[in-house]
């Protein structure tokens, strides 16, 4: 009996491989994680597809329920857990993984398409990319910035940084529960507005001139690996004010010297008055 730990992709139901899709068909429970990333469409749409059930994990059912609920039926029946995107490229999977070795579970993991790879879609070379970031939301009395000086480092080594933005779901409403009520906040999903914004707080805070907000060439990214993916260019500033619709977003800090032919990719994703644009440089 198996564990299997499958991943779905970036688009829709359509996306698992032969493979992941024979491994759900054989098990007996299917659990689809999905507070590290979403998909663009229901869940009734992956049960329609795979012809079975499948049950929300949420954040708090994958870390406090998984033992019981998901890696210890595994001992004795399979048991798929779907993750969007691909399953090692967060830790909590990882974790879940070595708790389920822990227990003797024999685990399969089966890989698909993330963000990770689907980045490259922007023209930039993947093997230019220094550490991935993530950029958590502002609040008002927390405002972190642990990925200011990852990003220095990339970019002191001329590396692009590729920033995953932060996603809250069935986060608990504290003001809800000091009145005896269990209540949970509406989804938020991180824009790259608003992670341009925080950046040019960040580097106005801490001002050890990083990155510019009027120099230095950004990617903002939208919906990728889905067909209407949306890819901008342009500065921080510049992109403060594209519209780039439905979740799920991601940027990229490109390096100080970025290569002729990666900028002859991204050239195709320019905003036309960029003064980054080659047209504009050229006019």
């Amino acid at each position: 009996m198996v564990l299997y730990i499958i991943g779905l992709g970036l688009g829709d139901e359509k996306d698992v491989t032969v493979r992941g899709l024979e491994a759900i068909k054989s098990s007996s429970l299917v659990f689809l994680e999905c507070y590290t990333s979403i998909l663009s469409i229901d869940k009734d749409r992956l049960e329609a597809f795979y012809d079975c059930e499948v049950k929300i994990a949420d954040r708090n059912f994958v870390e406090g329920e998984a033992d019981d609920e998901i890696i210890l039926p595994a001992r004795d029946q399979n048991v798929s857990l779907l993750i969007v995107g691909d399953p090692v490229c967060a830790t909590t999977h990882t974790d879940i993984m070595i708790r389920a070795k822990e227990k003797d579970v024999k685990v399969e993991v089966i890989h698909n398409a993330s963000v990770m790879g689907a980045v490259g879609s922007c023209g930039l070379q993947l093997y230019n990319f220094g550490q991935t970031v993530s950029i958590p939301f502002f609040e008002e009395n927390w405002r972190p910035t642990s990925f200011y000086p990852k990003i220095k480092y990339n970019r002191l080594g001329n590396m692009h940084t590729l920033c995953l933005l932060d996603i809250k779901v069935k986060e608990p409403d504290f003001k809800a529960m000091a009145r005896g009520k269990t209540v949970f906040l509406p989804p938020r999903f991180m824009s790259v507005n608003t992670c341009a914004e925080q950046l040019i707080e960040a580097e106005e805070t801490l001002g050890e001139e990083v990155y510019s907000k009027d120099e230095t060439l950004c990617i903002g990214m939208a919906r990728l690996g889905q067909k209407d993916q949306q890819i901008v260019a342009g500065t921080l500033q510049e992109l403060l004010s594209v519209d780039f619709g439905k979740p799920l977003h991601c940027l990229v800090i490109c390096g100080g010297e970025v290569h002729d032919l990666e900028m002859d990719m991204v050239q195709q994703f320019m905003l036309e008055d960029s003064k980054l644009n080659k047209k504009n440089a050229s006019a």
